[in-house]
């Protein structure tokens, strides 16, 4: 299936790292992660993505036109750098179609500005740009494959985040307080997965899970599937430097293409 990934926005709570590149290229290790994620998918073989961009879309560009196997790949070097062989590819098999979507549209915007590359598409993958999982992709397709009537589906996980729910009455009293990862909150964590039918559901100017996903609610056609193990979102300065201790201790459960692998293969901070 193609793979929709929303690349455009400024990500402002990461300005200090998006001031000088787009939030999708801020980098866990030597790799932004944007390569990460598109890794993430074609390991499990969706290897035609589009990629919605925007802001500082040149940089994104410019990362693929000029990409290096060697810095990801295991190589064999004789003499000069003229003379390499790779032991093993990236995205020698990727297929990747830019498209500059604008630097104000929000996602549902986005997505309508790429509905012709969708076009023959019973069904295809959709994400936001800045989370990571270790998710079995297939279950989650197998299990929205079964639901005929359902447009859209979504990965539905706990928050991620250090903060507390407060419970309370009118007048401010307390009734309870717990961290938000050990609540019944859940949170749409992306991952989306979606039939071609959600272009009618989604109107010029609306975001893709407001307006479109409450028609499908009503219409009960809207399905999220639950997950409990790893997934993180790259929204915070605190976040992004969580994503680089992993990366560095060798713990990093969303590189899936790495599971049961020499971990020297992950490159200079893999070692």
């Amino acid at each position: 299936m193609k793979v929709v990934l929303f690349c455009g926005g400024q990500g402002m709570r990461l300005r200090e790292f998006s001031e000088q590149i787009p939030k999708p290229m801020i980098k866990i290790g030597y790799r932004p992660i944007l390569w990460h994620l598109m890794k993430y998918y074609a390991h499990f073989g969706h290897k035609d993505f589009i990629l919605c961009l925007g802001y500082q879309a040149d940089v994104i560009k410019e990362y693929f036109l000029n990409y290096d196997e060697c810095l990801s790949n295991d190589f064999v070097l004789t003499g000069d750098r003229s003379n390499v062989k790779l032991l093993n590819c990236d995205i020698h098999d990727w297929r990747i179609t830019f498209v500059d979507t604008g630097m104000t549209r929000n996602i549902g915007g986005r997505l309508m500005a790429v509905q012709e590359h969708l076009q023959g598409e019973e069904m295809f993958l959709a994400n936001y740009s800045d989370n990571l999982t270790d998710l079995n992709l297939p279950d989650m397709i197998d299990d929205f494959s079964r639901r005929d009537r359902v447009v859209a589906s979504f990965l539905c996980v706990r928050p991620s985040q250090s903060f507390h729910i407060v419970s309370l009455n009118g007048d401010g009293q307390v009734h309870g307080i717990e961290e938000v990862a050990k609540s019944d909150v859940r949170i749409n964590g992306g991952y989306f997965i979606l039939r071609k039918e959600i272009f009618d559901y989604l109107k010029p100017g609306e975001e893709l899970v407001m307006e479109p996903f409450q028609r499908l609610i009503a219409e009960k056609r809207l399905y999220a599937y639950k997950y409990d193990e790893f997934w993180a979102a790259m929204d915070t300065f605190k976040e992004k430097q969580k994503f680089d201790e992993m990366y560095a201790r060798g713990e990093a459960p969303w590189e899936v293409w790495s599971a049961g692998s020499n971990p020297v293969s992950r490159g200079p901070l893999g070692r």
